[in-house]
């Protein structure tokens, strides 16, 4: 089975990263519609590290503003919601519930190097994944690095094993503030098949 062409138009072809947001509150069903798509795509050993923290009030994303660099801090705290992709560095303890071989989660106890390096890499592909769960049910996202990290961290995570990766600003678009497309890599200048 192959996608529409239509829905390949709304995730890949036409979608964009959004800067301005229409002023529409976004429901947290269709946040949940988005992460209930994502969590079904693929991560090594099914380990699914990522989390989302959602930042929906005023206060909420007022709390995150000084850990934003200036070019990304309006544009953020004036987003409907922002989302924290982070990471659970104790994503292993899951383990037995989520993948299917027994006494997995032991491949990972006191390996801090192997944690990180897994977490992060599976919690980024899932929040890509997200994110275009989110351009799939409507809405419109623009992700971002442009913050400090352990500024987040201490702010939102102080007493939990999450690590943040990067901010989403999600809503409903903004189609007239958004610029030209920027180019794009070819094949041939990307990929090498051997």
């Amino acid at each position: 089975m192959t996608a529409d062409s239509d829905m390949l138009d709304v995730i890949f072809n036409e979608g964009r990263t959004y800067d301005a947001f229409l002023d529409k509150p976004v429901p947290e069903s269709l946040l949940q519609e988005a992460y209930d798509l994502a969590k079904m795509a693929p991560t090594s050993a099914n380990c699914q590290p990522m989390r989302i923290l959602f930042l929906s009030t005023q206060e909420a994303k007022d709390r995150l503003g000084p850990a934003l660099s200036s070019t990304n801090r309006e544009k953020t705290v004036k987003a409907p919601v922002v989302a924290v992709i982070a990471h659970d560095l104790a994503f292993y303890e899951n383990l037995p519930k989520l993948y299917r071989i027994p006494g997995a989660e032991k491949w990972f106890m006191g390996q801090d190097g192997l944690i990180e390096e897994t977490a992060f890499r599976n919690g980024a592909l899932q929040g890509a994944y997200f994110m275009l769960a989110a351009r799939a049910v409507g809405l419109g996202v623009g992700p971002m690095s442009g913050f400090d990290n352990g500024a987040v961290d201490a702010e939102f995570f102080s007493d939990s094993s999450w690590r943040s990766n990067f901010v989403c600003n999600i809503g409903y678009g903004d189609d007239g503030a958004v610029p030209d497309r920027d180019p794009r890599l070819d094949f041939a200048e990307a990929c090498k098949v051997l």
